[in-house]
């Protein structure tokens, strides 16, 4: 069986970015957010993406950020 080579695509790539901004403005070390990854391999495209139940979980963290920020 021959291993295939992957891309990350645009929007793992942008995840990743925001994992880089969310640990600049908290103040935490972006390896640990990066080790919360949940990635999946498309196959069929040849790119790695983000698992959508990560996604999910990640976007009402950033919510739930956003209002304790609101509320001070």
């Amino acid at each position: 069986m021959a291993n295939a080579n992957y891309k990350l695509d645009d929007h793992t790539i942008g995840q990743i970015a925001k994992c880089v901004q969310i640990a600049i403005l908290t103040g935490t070390d972006v390896v640990d957010h990066l080790r919360q990854l949940q990635l999946t391999v498309d196959s069929e495209h040849n790119v790695i993406t983000c698992s959508k139940e990560y996604i999910d979980v990640f976007d009402q963290n950033i919510q739930k950020m956003l209002n304790e920020a609101a509320e001070k």
